[in-house]
């Protein structure tokens, strides 16, 4: 339980932190066009690295404990819910933003009524794929380096041929990462009434 409770850690603020910063960044970048194009080859770049490789550089700047394995999961996370949310925002009507100007709609008035109902079901479709990419994170950082956690005991498992002890390990993380996108979902329901 001790193992599982640490990769649940990581995982959940994997998912928080990588969406989070993928809805605002996605979003800034949306209503900046030319932001948006400043950063496009950074941003393609950035996404085009294999996480991987980044494992090792998390582990020396954040050491080998819980927030090493939360920024290697918030690089597979952010990028999903961040192209999503930019698509979401860009594809919204222009039409319908020129009339709600024209009659009077502020700013706020704009991203509360226009923007964030159009990329609600955009949002929520990158959601449902980061949660998976959150345990991802959590289980290749333990796997990669780590004392505790469900990916820890995977590996050890496999280096005793242990099959069972590996089959339990995905068993688990499948079940709790169904359970995190039902969690998903009864948000996307209840928001996009």
């Amino acid at each position: 339980w001790g193992h599982l409770g640490i990769t649940l850690l990581e995982a959940s603020l994997t998912f928080v932190v990588g969406s989070l910063a993928g809805v605002l960044i996605g979003f800034w970048f949306a209503r900046k066009p030319l932001l948006a194009a400043a950063f496009d080859p950074y941003v393609k770049a950035a996404n085009a690295l294999p996480r991987v490789v980044l494992a090792p550089i998390f582990a020396v700047w954040f050491g080998l404990g819980i927030w090493s394995k939360v920024a290697l999961g918030v690089t597979l996370v952010f990028f999903i819910v961040f192209f999503n949310v930019y698509q979401g925002v860009r594809e919204v009507s222009p039409v319908l933003i020129a009339n709600a100007r024209m009659l009077g709609a502020t700013r706020r008035q704009l991203l509360a009524q226009i923007y964030l109902p159009s990329a609600t079901s955009w949002v929520f479709s990158s959601l449902h794929t980061s949660v998976g990419m959150a345990f991802v994170g959590a289980v290749v950082g333990e796997y990669l380096g780590s004392s505790r956690g469900v990916g820890y005991l995977i590996l050890q498992a496999e280096g005793a041929f242990d099959i069972n002890t590996v089959f339990a390990g995905i068993l688990v993380l499948t079940a709790f990462a169904l359970v995190l996108d039902g969690c998903v979902s009864v948000a996307e329901r209840r928001l996009l009434k």
